[in-house]
């Protein structure tokens, strides 16, 4: 358990830090194509029947009933239209908004996340959690995404079917060449893969607010990466919300910590009391 839930860690880190960065290199070498930059971030799915195929998990989960073909493809289809929207609002957000106000927008998933499980998955709520949540929203709202608006030179009035026309000129017009456009969008889709297997790794194994959080912390300390890659400043704003994120994660971690304590002292309670006491003999 401890080690899936470690694996599935390193794949958000991994995954979301990579795709993240991919994606500002698309902007910076010349990408301007909005629709683009969303249909990557869910083209690279073929990639996981790999896995699927080449691992067999062993264990299935055992259901009272199958549901029908028709309910889940009908599931399939409304979560992918979700995710498309999804991603397509990350897009357009970046190029209507400023980054402090798209940063705080997109800080507010958590919160809203925080409640649906409250009333939806029963998800416990302690004053750790709650601290935690409040700590990483505040601190993700504060954290600069330093993406300079001049790399988002969207032409506003551009439609679907001009962006696909002028696919062939962007790629002509990419600065590191053709070859390394297309290997860019490769990377960028295998990335965000690798993160959607961490994602919903977490919300199977643990649950959907421990999966949004460890998301949460990813992104906040992604500057840390473009540090190294982009050789960015570290600002002081950076520095604080990566902190912040620090001590929300442990606030949150530390909470878990103290449910397996507990469950931990009632199993060994419980197994006790059922000890008989031995027989005198007389």
């Amino acid at each position: 358990m401890v080690a899936s839930v470690g694996r599935q860690y390193l794949f958000i880190v991994v995954g979301q830090a990579a795709a993240v960065l991919m994606g500002r290199y698309y902007y910076v070498q010349g990408g301007n194509s909005e629709w683009m930059a969303t249909i990557v971030q869910t083209a690279g799915f073929p990639i996981l029947f790999i896995p699927l195929f080449l691992l067999h998990p062993s264990q299935k989960l055992e259901t009272s009933a199958s549901p029908s073909i028709k309910v889940v493809a009908l599931i399939y289809v409304v979560l992918g239209l979700l995710v498309a929207g999804d991603n397509m609002l990350y897009s357009v957000g970046l190029l209507y908004l400023s980054a402090s106000t798209y940063s705080l927008i997109c800080s507010t998933q958590l919160a809203f996340n925080a409640v649906f499980s409250y009333f939806l998955n029963s998800q416990k709520m302690t004053a750790l959690i709650l601290n935690s949540v409040g700590i990483l929203v505040v601190g993700r709202s504060d954290c600069d995404l330093h993406v300079a608006r001049g790399d988002l030179c969207f032409d506003r009035g551009s439609v679907c079917e001009r962006e696909w026309k002028g696919l062939q000129q962007e790629m002509d017009g990419f600065d590191s060449g053709r070859v390394s456009y297309v290997l860019t969008l490769v990377w960028t889709a295998v990335s965000w893969q690798v993160c959607a297997i961490g994602v919903v790794g977490l919300i199977f194994t643990v649950s959907s607010l421990f999966s949004n959080i460890i998301s949460t912390v990813s992104l906040v300390t992604t500057p840390l990466a473009a540090l190294i890659v982009f050789h960015d400043k570290m600002s002081a704003v950076k520095v604080i919300a990566i902190l912040m994120a620090l001590c929300g994660f442990c606030s949150y971690i530390y909470q878990n910590y103290l449910d397996d304590a507990n469950e931990r002292n009632m199993g060994s309670h419980s197994h006790t009391d059922d000890i008989e006491e031995p027989h005198h003999v007389q």
